[in-house]
């Protein structure tokens, strides 16, 4: 792991500084004295050099702006569909797609566990059937699409591509990214099947897979974002993701790959908050972290698996369902943090996402906020301008030795797994968690609108509303589904993965041939619990 960077500020801190979000001081003034001793040869670079704290291209934003992708995902899949529509024709270049709860807990629609919730959070995507209509009209062979699913993450992806091959597009030309990060699930989410061990092993099968079939396909996001809308703090965040990321890198170590086989592939997803510098300075020092771990610890030699490649979203948690256009004004400042914090793509919530799913018309107008930053601004024209601010490098040489410190306690438990069996980063979060919220109840953290600059009645607002007819329609997609497929061909096709989850093969090619023979997500996730069970927490009091 890289070494701790020399603390070079005072180390009492001033009577008027303020805390950042990670719990150190922010001084009222810095000047020459927070940098002294401070080398920028080493601790800068050149941007698209190592360490790669100025950026991972040399020409950033200059040459074109960042990928401006926008999550959607609701309803069925024709629904879903129209609205990725709207977005490309809007200006979109990337998709990103929310699925729902059921969906990313691996059970079809009309699983008795998926009731109440087909279609609230998410699209439902049963069957190969439910990804050829999701996809229908969309050119796959000229957009990237990141898809957020993680335990089932890689059946998505191979519907993906088989709809891309029903499209005539060969694999080889399909971008975009699969979330895959179940680790940060036992965390945050919750949204997990089954147990690590199973789980890191289906994730190294799906670098090895897209190693050989899908060669340009990003094999996991590697996510701070949802430890984050917990409660993580930004050291927290960088520190328990790049921990995480560890994990992810020595299991495929010792399933025989090699580090410059698969890590030029590693990508990651952080959130963006409204404390811009703090978050411009996490963002920097993320990438001098790793960029040193995978140097350093692993030995990587290909520049291209030194370097941390991010997606941003913007702080859905900070958003608020009083005054709601307030919001506006919050995701412009946390997409400007995530743009000179040199992010590679970026998705700007809907003002209106802490009350319901955005309206169309929310939806255009967060799409609108990156390309008024990317065409109405300077922030395109030059490569990283904080480089060599007093304070950003001071309060990225802080966020630095802060997660380096956190990543270190992790490591003396074992690493990241055996630290998540231990509670450790649940529990750091939800201590953090819980002061914030002490801090913004007592008004000593002002949120507008909630605690200060409050109205005594507030606006109507109409919401989108999801049709609940949704989960019976879904219930006759499948049944229709069943009723046509061959029983047979599906039944031999779910033994062949139940006899490779047993052993050491790739479960991703039988599991192919599974989903391509119209087997379910739910059918397919079932067989691998009959295997490898599911993960049950341990309740520590």
């Amino acid at each position: 792991m890289a070494a701790e960077p020399r603390r070079t500020e005072s180390a009492r801190p001033s009577e008027s500084a303020r805390l950042s979000e990670s719990g150190f001081p922010i001084e009222p003034l810095y000047g020459p004295e927070a940098l002294a001793g401070w080398d920028p040869d080493t601790r800068l670079g050149r941007p698209g050099e190592y360490p790669y704290t100025r950026g991972v291209y040399p020409t950033m934003y200059t040459g074109r702006p960042w990928t401006m992708r926008q999550y959607a995902g609701f309803g069925t899949a024709a629904e879903s569909n129209a609205r990725y529509r709207q977005l490309i024709a809007g200006g979109g270049t990337g998709l990103s797609v929310a699925f729902d709860l059921p969906t990313q807990m691996g059970y079809d629609s009309d699983a008795p566990l998926a009731a109440g919730e087909v279609g609230k959070v998410g699209v439902a995507v049963d069957s190969v059937e439910d990804m050829a209509v999701l996809l229908d009209g969309i050119p796959l062979g000229e957009v990237s699409t990141s898809m957020t699913i993680n335990a089932p993450a890689a059946l998505l992806l191979l519907l993906y591509q088989l709809v891309g091959e029903a499209q005539g597009v060969a694999p080889s030309a399909l971008t975009g990214t699969v979330q895959n990060d179940v680790l940060k699930e036992y965390i945050a989410r919750g949204t997990y099947i089954f147990p690590p061990q199973p789980s890191l092993r289906l994730a190294a099968d799906v670098f090895r897979y897209c190693r050989a079939e899908i060669p340009r396909w990003n094999t996991i996001s590697i996510s701070g974002y949802h430890m984050a809308e917990a409660g993580a703090d930004p050291a927290q965040e960088i520190a328990f993701t790049l921990a995480n990321g560890i994990a992810y890198v020595r299991t495929a170590l010792a399933a025989g790959m090699a580090v410059d086989d698969f890590a030029p592939r590693l990508s990651f997803f952080f959130v963006a908050r409204t404390t811009l510098l703090e978050e411009v300075a996490k963002f920097r020092a993320a990438r001098r972290i790793w960029a040193g771990i995978m140097r350093d610890e692993f030995g990587a030699k290909d520049p291209r698996s030194r370097m941390l490649r991010f997606h941003t979203q913007t702080a859905g948690v900070q958003l608020t369902a009083q005054q709601p256009e307030v919001n506006l004004v919050r995701v412009s400042v946390q997409a400007l943090a995530a743009v000179f914090g040199g992010t590679q793509s970026l998705h700007t919530n809907s003002f209106d996402e802490a009350i319901a799913l955005p309206t169309e018309k929310a939806a255009r107008l967060a799409l609108r906020t990156q390309q008024v930053l990317a065409h109405e601004t300077d922030v395109t024209a030059t490569v990283d301008p904080f480089a060599g601010s007093y304070a950003v490098e001071s309060l990225t040489d802080r966020v630095e030795a802060a997660a380096l410190a956190l990543m270190a306690r992790i490591e003396e438990r074992g690493g990241a797994v055996a630290a998540i069996e231990q509670g450790f980063q649940k529990g750091e979060i939800e201590r953090t968690a819980y002061r914030l919220q002490q801090e913004t109840d007592s008004g000593e953290r002002t949120v507008v609108g909630v605690n200060r600059f409050r109205l005594d009645e507030e606006e109507p607002y109409q919401p989108l509303r999801v049709d609940p007819a949704i989960e019976r329609r879904q219930a006759e997609r499948l049944a229709r589904l069943r009723a046509d497929r061959s029983s047979t061909a599906v039944t031999r096709a779910l033994d062949a993965l139940r006899r490779t989850a047993e052993g050491q093969e790739n479960v991703l090619y039988p599991m192919k041939e599974a989903l391509a023979a119209r087997a379910t997500v739910g059918e397919v996730c079932d067989a691998l619990r009959g295997v490898w069970g599911t993960y049950v927490p341990v309740e520590r009091f």
